[in-house]
């Protein structure tokens, strides 16, 4: 089935499947949303991720060392929104913030966050203590509800930013395999082996500048980039502008410099590229590979960072929607209104980016679902074992790791083993929802 976005109307393929016959009006999302619905795990599944979701996107503002508001000498502060603007290069703190205890201020008036530490706060006062354990607090507000670790780490607070980090990793690794895999698969299954036709001077200058262009845009910038997500979310958002901004500019110069070689006959001939058999082919080779050795492989020649797990788990993990993509295209490409457009004069490439991918696009929201679960479980098992990631950057894996060595202190085991087996199983259920959801052979 493929939806029209210009009636919306859910019309029925070549294959003769059939939509909801209850109402011919109602919009293909709009019955998959229903159906969906049906589901309340995967409903209830979805609801808890969006509250992780904020948990991630809020860490700064629950789990702090620094008021979210206060004043000091007569004057009234923000410092998490501040330490936004610092972590971002357009901000200095004043300096009566240099180099202070922020607990230890005399304030005027103060809003603190419900967890009053920072992963990486350190209270030598309370080492390896439990959740019930007595604790050498001054009040119960600064109370470690978790625990903490062998060097005072507030375990809450590990858990909140680990938060972010498991969604990091699981939306960035899983945004780099569905640009691959939906560019990959849309030009195997739209093109095949004989309609992209490209000139020999675009090929060769394309080919010749794609690694300077990704190595300048990302792994020269790796430290910067892994540095910057450590730091904060802004600063990580803007480092990745900057490589995606690089890579493109350098591919811009291949692309102009194609047109000087067009009045060369050799070079400017056009000659057609077999997109199918080389991508087929090219899948085939990765899944060939055990992927957790590949992960394994790479990431211990690197530098330790979190974009480098992120970029490798993606480039690992865009064969499956690939797959998919291209199966849906080979169908969608033999449809009337693709033909019609072709008709119309319309280019090939319009066709494809316009009216193919979005109504090709379901199966990929089933593999990014699985992929995020997948991608959150290999982050948090090359965190335990202490590969790939920087020892600053604080993960669930890392924190379960800290369980192994003390096997006394039960709370390191248990709350980030929960944390990531409750976030990969509302995943898996997100996934196992939408595949009922959006399978044409299970509509009633």
């Amino acid at each position: 089935m493929f939806f029209n976005r210009k009636n919306k109307k859910v019309a029925a393929d070549q294959e003769g499947i059939q939509g909801p016959q209850s109402n011919p009006e109602i919009s293909y999302w709009e019955y998959v949303k229903m159906q969906f619905k049906k589901n309340k795990r995967a409903l209830y599944s979805l609801y808890f991720v969006m509250f992780l979701a904020l948990i991630a996107i809020f860490a700064d503002f629950i789990a702090n060392e620094k008021p979210i508001m206060c004043t000091y000498q007569g004057k009234t502060y923000f410092p998490v929104l501040k330490q936004y603007s610092v972590s971002l290069g357009i901000g200095k703190w004043p300096k009566e913030f240099h180099n202070v205890e922020w607990k230890d201020l005399d304030y005027g008036f103060a809003i603190w966050p419900i967890i009053p530490y920072l992963p990486h706060n350190h209270d030598y006062k309370n080492n390896f203590v439990g959740p019930f354990d007595n604790q050498d607090v001054k009040s119960t507000f600064w109370r470690h509800w978790m625990g903490t670790d062998e060097i005072g780490r507030d375990l809450t607070a590990g858990m909140i930013h680990g938060t972010r980090i498991a969604f990091m990793v699981g939306i960035v690794a899983m945004g780099i395999a569905v640009i691959i895999g939906i560019i990959m698969g849309a030009l195997a299954g739209f093109f095949g082996d004989k309609n992209f036709k490209i000139s020999r001077g675009r090929l060769i200058l394309n080919l010749l500048f794609f690694l300077p262009a990704f190595f300048y845009g990302f792994t020269s910038r790796s430290y910067e980039i892994g540095d910057a997500l450590s730091t904060g979310f802004g600063k990580f958002v803007g480092q990745i502008g900057w490589g995606v901004l690089i890579f493109i500019l350098i591919m811009a110069i291949p692309n102009v410099l194609a047109y000087l070689f067009k009045k060369i006959p050799f070079l400017g001939k056009k000659v057609a590229i077999p997109l199918d058999i080389l991508v087929t082919r090219l899948i085939e080779v990765v899944n060939s590979i055990p992927r957790l050795v590949l992960i394994l492989a790479v990431v211990a020649i690197t530098k330790p960072s979190i974009f480098n797990v992120m970029m490798v788990i993606g480039l690992v993990g865009w064969t499956g929607i690939a797959r998919f993509i291209r199966a849906e295209l080979l169908r969608v490409r033999k449809l009337e209104y693709i033909e019609a457009a072709t008709a119309l004069g319309f280019s090939r490439m319009r066709s494809m980016i316009k009216h193919a991918i979005p109504n090709a696009l379901s199966p990929v929201f089933i593999a990014v679902a699985f992929g995020i679960a997948a991608a959150i479980l290999i982050e948090s098992f090359l965190s335990f074992l202490g590969i790939g990631v920087p020892t600053e950057v604080i993960t669930w894996g890392k924190l379960l790791a800290i369980a192994r060595e003390a096997p006394a202190a039960w709370w390191m085991a248990i709350f980030p083993g929960f944390a990531i087996f409750i976030t990969v199983t509302l995943f898996n259920l997100i996934g196992e929802g939408l595949t009922d959801a959006l399978d044409p052979r299970l509509k009633q």
